[in-house]
């Protein structure tokens, strides 16, 4: 038997030495036992394996500290109440299987206690007093438990319990043809750890506070941690790291303090730093050739430590650290930005919205996340005080990650929304940023491999060509692209004032005058009113005034064909790049110099022209209150028109019809 001076001195003990001498009572404040639960199976079997492999190749195995501290002549353990916990129920497993449970083992093994529950101190009460017998039949022991008229049913609804009931079924089937157990366990010294009280302080709330809150549950983030610690150590990444430079000091030390000052949430740092974890290696797997979209899917979705550590490599702990350590050097104020981002605007930040999300979410898009890989990738190249140079990179960027094939019906998804797409751009942009210190100039003079977003990458070189040959057109070109409607993408723009990629022919005025167009009458969904839809009504191309030919659908009701007079406004970004782009590129250049009333006032009819379009153009009551849904129906000899209710009408009565 150990002597008292012994066991508070920090000596090797066995789990028997500990109960020979004192209690162990598990405390109110600490969390219940995690290491059994189902989630936790695999933690918890290899654990299991660990004690079996020491057991039957009789190697011993030391399981590092377990500390605490003696209240009323019991040990209240601070850290270890798992590996107890375990180790009482192989030792209870090991006795019983063996019948060695007699009185005096009894004794022994009811110094173990918890009191967190009264159920679960009465249960590890019970199973060592009145406990089961175990035969070789038997497949499951925790329904023989269950069944025992001395556990009550309400216990199964004990965490703590039913974790216990988990983990004697995983001891049953891997120690049950291990003969001789109990001898082994009480006689040997192969299972061990060093025992530590904590003489200086009481076992207090503050305490734990101190001592990371060990009585709360271990959060994803803890997990991680421990996690990545045992890849450090397994595989010897830090062994030329001096300890203050080590990955585990500054993310609890340095780099807490930077993510505590600017995105603490709830007094806690632990989901925002998980976020920034999560987005590093997303892109990670994105860069790395022998990883692919299954994987990148698997990280968006499923945020579980073990998750998060399957992608845990040397490559990526790196990028990690470096990461890390670059944002807690820089100040956040310089990435600001006067760009307009659309519907991926940040409420707060790029850098904000990938930690702690926005108010709608906690997390971060496919798109948000590219947007921050391509902030990191300019701060890591660059010099983040040269604002004009990040300014110009970031416009590229957006124009990127902002197209989106829009269809007729005005619906546009993004481009970036799978993971594909997601590894597509990732792959671009680390190419790009090659560039990153001067965008227009690489694409001036640089032939690019990747072929995503070819179309947009295309139109970004010819925006280049013109602000490296006209410096003074940048600001214009960025204006332009600025527009809700435009979103980046200008060749329409580019289209309607006849440029020829001669950056010295560029006719300046009518650009302005253009840029000036889409400023006033198409800046928001407001926009999109009758005025617009007579003034188009009265544009022709090759003597045809038909701009609705761009959407069909047949009305059986009627034989006639439906049309629908533009819905919604960003069916016009679809409008911009069809078949019926003039009707719409004349409307615009006429803009210039008139306004819609203008256009419809001063229109002069043809005289083969159908009445009931002309009455269209003329009668603004027509469309405002006959034809609230904005779809017509006409019929193939086009001698009238009807003014349809919906846009699925189910009779004729529907429709409101104009000669």
């Amino acid at each position: 038997m150990m002597n008292s001076d012994e066991i508070n001195d920090g000596k090797t003990l066995t789990f028997l030495d500990i109960l020979n001498n004192s209690k162990i009572e598990i405390p109110i404040v600490q969390r219940d036992y995690a290491q059994g639960r189902k989630e936790n199976g695999r933690v918890r079997q290899a654990f299991l394996q660990a004690l079996k492999d020491s057991i039957v190749e009789s190697k011993k195995i030391k399981l590092d500290f377990i500390y605490g501290n003696n209240s009323e002549e019991a040990f209240q353990p601070l850290d270890g109440q798992q590996r107890l916990t375990t180790l009482f129920l192989l030792h209870w497993y090991a006795a019983t299987k063996e019948n060695k449970l007699d009185e005096t083992v009894k004794r022994i093994l009811s110094n173990f206690s918890y009191e967190t529950r009264i159920s679960s101190r009465e249960f590890c009460k019970d199973l060592v007093e009145k406990s089961i017998v175990i035969c070789e039949e038997d497949d499951n022991l925790s329904s023989k438990i269950v069944d025992s008229n001395w556990f009550f049913l309400s216990w199964k609804l004990d965490p703590t319990i039913s974790a216990m009931l988990n983990t004697i079924d995983d001891i049953h089937k891997s120690f049950f043809e291990i003969t001789n157990l109990w001898e082994i366990l009480s006689s040997s010294k192969i299972i061990t750890f060093n025992y530590l009280i904590l003489k200086d302080f009481g076992l207090s709330d503050d305490l734990y506070i101190k001592m990371n809150a060990r009585g709360k549950l271990l959060t994803t983030f803890e997990n991680f941690k421990a996690g990545v610690q045992q890849k450090i150590k397994q595989y010897e990444w830090e062994n030329k790291l001096d300890f203050e430079n080590s990955f585990l000091l500054k993310i609890d030390t340095k780099w807490a303090d930077f993510f505590w000052n600017n995105f603490k949430k709830k007094n806690s740092t632990d989901e925002a730093q998980m976020n920034f974890i999560k987005t590093l290696l997303m892109i990670s797997v994105a860069r790395d050739s022998n990883l692919g979209a299954e994987d990148i899917r698997r990280l968006q979705e499923d945020t579980s430590a073990l998750n998060l550590l399957n992608y845990i490599n040397k490559d990526s702990f790196e990028f990690i650290y470096n990461i890390y350590e670059m944002y807690s050097k820089i100040d956040l104020s310089k990435l600001s930005l006067d760009l307009e981002f659309w519907r991926h605007q940040s409420k707060k930040s790029i850098t904000s919205t990938i930690m702690i999300g926005d108010d709608e979410s906690s997390s971060s898009s496919y798109t948000q996340k590219v947007l921050f890989y391509a902030q990191t990738e300019y701060i890591v190249r660059n010099s983040i005080s040269n604002n004009t140079k990040y300014e110009e990179w970031m416009h590229v960027i957006r124009n990127i990650i902002s197209r989106g094939n829009v269809d007729q019906n005005g619906k546009r998804p993004d481009i970036i929304r799978s993971p594909d797409t997601f590894h597509g751009v990732i792959n671009l942009i680390n190419e790009l940023a090659s560039g990153s210190e001067d965008i227009y100039k690489y694409l001036n003079t640089h032939t690019l491999k990747s072929t995503f977003a070819k179309e947009q990458i295309e139109e970004e070189r010819r925006k280049a060509k013109i602000i490296i040959h006209r410096p003074e057109l940048k600001e214009l070109i960025f204006k332009t692209e600025d527009n809700e409607l435009l979103r980046g993408r200008i060749t329409f723009v580019l289209d309607c004032i006849g440029y020829k990629n001669e950056p010295e022919k560029l006719n300046v005025e009518l650009l302005s005058n253009v840029q000036k167009v889409f400023e006033k009458y198409f800046s928001d969904d407001s926009c999109l009113s009758d005025e617009l839809r007579r003034a188009m009504l009265t544009i022709d191309v090759d003597g045809k005034f038909d701009f609705y030919s761009y959407w069909w659908s047949y009305w059986n009701v009627a034989n006639a064909t439906k049309r629908k007079l533009i819905v919604q406004f960003r069916e016009l970004e679809y409008y911009m790049y069809s078949e019926q782009s003039e009707y719409f590129k004349k409307l615009v250049l006429q803009l210039i110099n008139k306004n819609y009333q203008q256009i419809i006032t001063e229109f002069i009819p043809p005289a083969d022209m159908p009445n009931w379009k002309k009455r269209l153009i003329k009668e603004p009551d027509l469309l405002g209150e006959k034809c609230q849904s904005k779809y017509i129906a006409i019929p193939e000899d086009e001698s009238f028109c009807y003014l349809l209710k919906s846009q699925r009408p189910r009779e004729l009565a529907d429709g409101y019809k104009v000669y």
